[in-house]
C-alpha cells in the first residue's frame, strides 16, 4: 500500500507520526520510531518557562559579576554562548538529524512571543523541518476579553511566521467561540498547519486530603470524536494541513481522521502504553483495512466523509443533533 502523504509541504512515508512527548527525549527512540514506521516525530517540547528562566539565571550571573572590576562584562559570555537547557534542545534536533531521515518537527510550549521568536530562528539553523507552537494558555481573567485571547494567538503565529522560512504548525484548542473563522485567520496570520486538539489541563480533587491533583491521564479513543467533527469541517474550507492529535490508540483512529480530511494523525499515548514497537502494528493494520476496502493509497480516501464530499451536510449540523435525539426514543 502506498502510505505517503504530504503535511504542510513535508513528504511522509506515513500519516502515523509521533506528537510531542518525553518519549523523543532519547534519539535512539527516535531512531526505532522510525524503524517502526513513523512517518515524522514531533520532538518533546521546550517551554517558555524554560527560556525565561535561563534568561533570568543569566541576567542575575551577569549582575553579580559584572561589578567586580571593570572589565568583568567582557569576559562573561554572551546569552547565545551559554550552555542552557534551550542549547541541549537544539543539540537533540541535529543530533536527531544526523540520525534519521524522517522529517523532525520542533515544538515550542508557551503563551507570549517573549523569547518565542529568537528560539523559532535557532531551531530552524539547528536543521528542523517544521516547528509546532503549542500555545498553552487558559485565560482564567475574567477581564480579557475574547478579542484579546484571538490577538494573542494570531499575535504569536505572525511573529514567528515574519522570523522563520520553514513550516509552522499551531497545536491550538476548541474553545473559541467562532472556531472555524479562527482558523481561516490563523491560516492568514502564516500557520501551515492546525492541530488538534490541544489536551489542556485539567485537575482533579482528592476529596479525603483536600487538596488539587496533577495527575497525568493517557488519551483514549472515545476523545476523537470533537477533532473529527472540526477537522471533518474544516477540510476543503481552509487551506492548511490539518493534524489530529486525540485519542489515536490503534489504526482505526487514524483512519477516521484521515476520513475526514486529516493529513496525519499524530500518537503518543498509545506508544507509553504498548511501546514504540506499536508503530508497526498500526502501520500493518491501517495497511490491511486499506487492501480490504480496495484503496491503493491515503490520498485515495482522505476526506470522503468530510463534510465537503458527503451527500447530507447536515450531519455535522444541528439536523443531526435532533436526529439522534429522535433516535433514543
Amino acid at each position: 500500500m502506498n502510505l505517503r502523504t504530504k503535511y504542510m509541504g513535508l513528504q511522509l512515508n506515513s500519516p502515523i507520526v509521533v506528537s510531542a512527548s518525553t518519549l523523543s527525549e532519547d534519539v535512539q527512540h527516535i531512531a526505532e520510531m522510525e524503524d517502526y514506521g513513523a512517518g515524522a516525530v514531533v520532538l518533546f517540547s521546550l517551554f517558555e518557562e524554560q527560556i525565561r528562566q535561563e534568561s533570568l539565571k543569566y541576567a542575575s550571573v551577569r549582575s553579580s559579576t559584572s561589578d567586580m572590576f571593570a572589565e568583568a562584562s567582557g569576559f562573561f559570555p554572551n546569552i547565545e554562548d551559554y550552555a542552557t537547557g534551550s542549547e541541549e534542545y537544539l543539540e537533540k534536533i541535529y543530533q536527531a538529524k544526523s540520525k534519521v531521515r524522517i522529517p523532525i518537527i520542533a515544538s515550542l510550549n508557551g503563551t507570549t512571543t517573549e523569547g518565542w521568536i529568537e528560539y523559532s530562528r535557532q531551531i530552524e539553523q539547528a536543521g528542523a523541518d517544521a516547528l509546532e507552537v503549542n500555545i498553552f494558555f487558559i485565560p482564567g481573567d475574567v477581564h480579557v476579553s475574547t478579542s484579546e485571547v484571538e490577538h494573542r494567538y494570531l499575535n504569536i503565529i505572525t511573529e514567528i511566521r515574519n522570523t522563520v522560512k520553514f513550516p509552522v504548525a499551531v497545536k491550538l484548542n476548541p474553545y473559541f467561540s467562532s472556531f472555524g473563522n479562527m482558523a481561516l485567520r490563523m491560516q492568514k496570520a502564516g500557520a501551515n498547519a492546525l492541530v488538534l486538539f490541544n489536551r489542556f489541563y485539567q485537575p482533579d480533587f482528592d476529596i479525603n486530603e483536600l487538596k488539587i491533583l496533577s495527575n497525568l491521564q493517557y488519551s483514549e479513543s472515545n476523545e476523537i470524536r470533537l477533532p473529527l467533527l472540526w477537522i471533518a469541517m474544516l477540510y476543503g474550507r481552509v487551506p492548511v494541513s490539518l493534524a489530529a492529535t486525540t485519542g489515536v490508540q490503534t489504526a482505526t483512529e487514524v483512519i477516521k481522521y484521515i476520513l475526514a480530511g486529516a493529513d496525519i494523525a499524530m500518537t503518543a499515548s498509545a506508544l507509553y502504553k504498548n511501546g514504540i514497537s506499536h508503530l508497526n502494528t498500526m502501520t500493518r493494520d491501517l495497511e490491511k483495512w486499506m487492501e480490504k476496502m480496495e484503496f491503493d493509497s491515503i490520498d485515495g480516501f482522505k476526506g470522503i466523509l468530510s463534510q465537503q464530499h458527503i451527500s447530507d451536510p447536515t450531519a455535522y449540523e444541528r439536523a443531526n443533533y435532533i436526529k439522534v435525539l429522535h433516535s433514543r426514543r
